[in-house]
């Protein structure tokens, strides 16, 4: 009872704030579900910026599920097909051409493959992992299908170490 005290609490505090920032999610069924139980812990950006399929994005609200996300077990697949269709890879990536990444090899496969398919480039430029950590990112990124060969991967690896390595 306590924790969902705390929960409803979290929510109303949110409600503003939620409701006055942009971007907004697109229209669908499923928005409703998404706006309510996954903007209690993410902000629309963070939803909006991931690129998954159909068959990772349920992986990811079972675990979102299973961790507490105030969704029935009937509404998981509604959510999911509505982030599918709204979130898949090369489904309506904003493109940040103003977004300058630093100049060097691998600018270019950053943009092409990173910033198109599965995720904006304003998420590669903000994160901030250690070098070995980015190649962990990396190699993580082939083992779930990203459109690279190990050879891009070590130059993308190389290119972010460089550019976007915690100091």
């Amino acid at each position: 009872m306590r924790g969902l005290f705390f929960a409803a609490s979290a929510l109303l505090a949110a409600a503003p704030a939620l409701a006055q920032s942009p971007p907004q999610l697109p229209a669908g069924e499923g928005r409703e579900i998404v706006a309510t139980a996954c903007t209690q812990c993410h902000t629309p950006q963070v939803i909006m910026s991931m690129r998954k399929n159909a068959g990772a994005w349920r992986v990811h609200v079972y675990d979102m599920f299973v961790r507490g996300a105030q969704v029935t077990d009937t509404e998981i697949e509604t959510v999911v097909d509505y982030l599918a269709a709204n979130f898949g890879p090369g489904v309506n990536v904003p493109k940040y051409e103003a977004l300058a990444l630093p100049d060097g090899a691998g600018r270019e496969l950053v943009q092409q493959r990173c910033g198109t398919a599965c995720h904006d480039l304003t998420r590669i430029s903000a994160a901030r992992h250690g070098r070995g950590d980015w190649a962990a990112v990396v190699a993580h990124m082939l083992n779930i299908g990203a459109p690279l060969t190990a050879e891009e991967g070590k130059t993308i690896t190389a290119y972010l170490q460089k550019n976007f390595a915690e100091k």
